[in-house]
């Protein structure tokens, strides 16, 4: 099963995940933990240029064929062959980012977002992806408080982007709710965790 988190900076999907993952593991689960940008050798070099705070030239377009590119390199690396062993894969961001961000926030619009992205993952799609829904302000502060948190390039956006973001998800949320599934996110991690649980294993259990 293929299982994507999304959110809004400072949504704590790397913290979910983790929980995720134990409890999966707990629970006798073959599963393993990635991420985008990013997730193996090649694609972790296209996620330094990105997210690197001295590129705040970057023209939109080329950010978003970025995004595409690294998202290619670690589905053919990582994500296809641990599905192929039957793995559960949790990958924190997929193409619902690419759209939120690039396509509502940077205004490029979803739909050519979405294009770009098909040729990139010809046709693999998450089998769920939960929406860890934090409002941007409160992601914001987190991330502001959180003293380890490297501070990149995205972070250092206008409100008005991060809200723009949050609404984009919630849009992709509506159009796509047999597969998106929203979370509060503004609740303790461990009911996160347990929610997000009950729902992947009900899924399990039905297929």
């Amino acid at each position: 099963m293929f299982i994507t988190l999304e959110g809004v900076e400072g949504s704590g999907k790397t913290t979910v995940a983790k929980g995720l993952i134990k409890i999966l593991e707990e629970n006798g689960y073959g599963v393993i933990y990635t991420r985008e940008p990013g997730g193996n050798k090649i694609a972790e070099q296209v996620r330094d240029v990105i997210l690197d705070r001295s590129n705040i030239d970057m023209d939109v377009r080329t950010e978003a064929l970025l995004y595409a590119a690294a998202r290619r390199q670690h589905l053919v690396d990582v994500i296809e062959p641990a599905l192929k062993g039957n793995k559960i894969v949790i990958c924190d961001r997929f193409v619902d980012s690419s759209i939120a961000y690039q396509g509502y926030a940077r205004k490029i619009g979803p739909e050519l977002v979405e294009y770009i992205n098909d040729f990139a993952i010809a046709g693999k799609r998450p089998d769920l992806t939960f929406l860890i829904d934090v409002r941007p302000e409160v992601g914001l502060e987190r991330i502001n408080k959180d003293k380890n948190r490297e501070i990149n390039r995205l972070d250092l956006e206008e409100f008005e982007f991060h809200q723009s973001v949050y609404n984009g998800y919630q849009e992709l949320a509506e159009k796509h709710s047999d597969r998106i599934k929203v979370i509060d996110g503004e609740r303790v991690v461990a009911e996160i965790v347990a929610d997000i649980y009950q729902m992947i294993k009900s899924r399990i259990s039905y297929e």
